[in-house]
């Protein structure tokens, strides 16, 4: 593209949220059907999400002398227990919705709701699976095992012997690791390509935007070290587990944020290529590809300037030596 088109293509630029013509009603049920069998492992996720939390974990042995690390008060969350799914799962949701809603994209709302859930079951069925296996007491636990304060204890061995209420005994083997991580850090993700974070415009206002559903979890977590529920490695150890599933689930859909096309999922570019290649004098599926080459056009127009601008300082120098000369 020479440089004199630009300031033509900078007039035929429009915002990316005209150019979705792909709601729920038109291509929903496609689009279902095509990942019917993703809603079905979800399915599958779901069941042995339950099955983790109903069979009872490992029981490590727990002496007399380890009590005094986990004699921490019992104390009720800060952050309640029904708070985590709407802010891990509510909240990104909304922004996903309220996306669809501007841009009108089927294939990105589907897309990030697939996303948003395969990052949160993945993470919670590791998660309690870890949890039931490694079976690690949380820092109130001798609270749990002995409600009334009376410590007993195995004559022998001088492993506890619990006093207390089953289910609550049961819960607080379950201290490593936590989680909470993997939904706010898909949103993360999300709103990372949906801004264009790495534009290389250099706009720092955007990473505080980002930034914002990672210091959330982070609070979330914390807030569970200070209800002595879980110990500072349970959450550090579930933040990169659940960044880390969130991360894999997020790029199986959407681009790298980093690039180019990273404001939109993969399937809605397929379907731009596929369309072009089955009807190419369809002009309304030519128009619409020539739009979502705006984007790239007008970064490429802005290169262009900046390197004739440092390319035409050596010849106006040269130029006016010899006219003095």
């Amino acid at each position: 593209m020479s440089e004199a088109e630009c300031p033509l293509l900078n007039q035929m630029r429009m915002p990316e949220i005209q150019l979705g013509a792909h709601t729920v009603r038109s291509h929903g049920v496609k689009v279902a059907r095509t990942h019917m069998h993703d809603w079905i492992i979800l399915l599958l996720l779901i069941v042995i999400e339950v099955i983790l939390n109903v069979i009872e974990p490992f029981h490590r042995f727990v002496g007399e002398d380890m009590m005094t690390d986990l004699k921490y008060p019992m104390k009720d969350n800060t952050v309640p227990f029904w708070a985590v799914p709407m802010l891990a799962i509510m909240l990104p949701l909304f922004v996903i919705l309220v996306y669809y809603f501007i841009r009108k994209d089927v294939y990105d709302l589907h897309h990030a709701i697939l996303g948003l859930l395969f990052s949160v079951l993945i993470t919670g069925v590791i998660t309690d699976a870890i949890k039931d296996a490694v079976g690690r007491p949380r820092p109130d636990f001798f609270w749990r095992c002995f409600p009334d304060g009376k410590g007993v204890f195995d004559p022998v061995t001088k492993d506890v012997m619990c006093t207390g209420i089953k289910s609550v005994i049961k819960e607080g083997h379950k201290s490593f690791p936590s989680g909470s991580f993997a939904g706010l850090g898909f949103l993360a993700l999300y709103l990372s390509g949906k801004i264009r974070v790495f534009d290389r415009q250099g706009h720092v206002a955007k990473l505080c935007i980002i930034f914002l559903p990672l210091l959330i979890a982070a609070l979330v977590g914390i807030s569970r070290v200070d209800d002595y529920w879980h110990h500072w490695q349970d959450v550090f150890a579930g933040g990169l587990l659940g960044l880390t599933v969130s991360s894999f689930c997020y790029l199986q859909f959407f681009p790298a944020p980093y690039e180019v096309d990273g404001w939109g999922p993969h399937a809605y570019f397929q379907m731009l290529a596929e369309s072009r290649n089955v009807n190419p004098s369809n002009g309304s599926n030519v128009q619409q590809a020539e739009l979502e080459s705006v984007y790239v056009d007008s970064q490429h127009c802005r290169e262009l300037s900046r390197v004739n601008t440092h390319d035409s300082r050596p010849i106006l120098e040269g130029t006016n030596g010899r006219m003095g000369y």
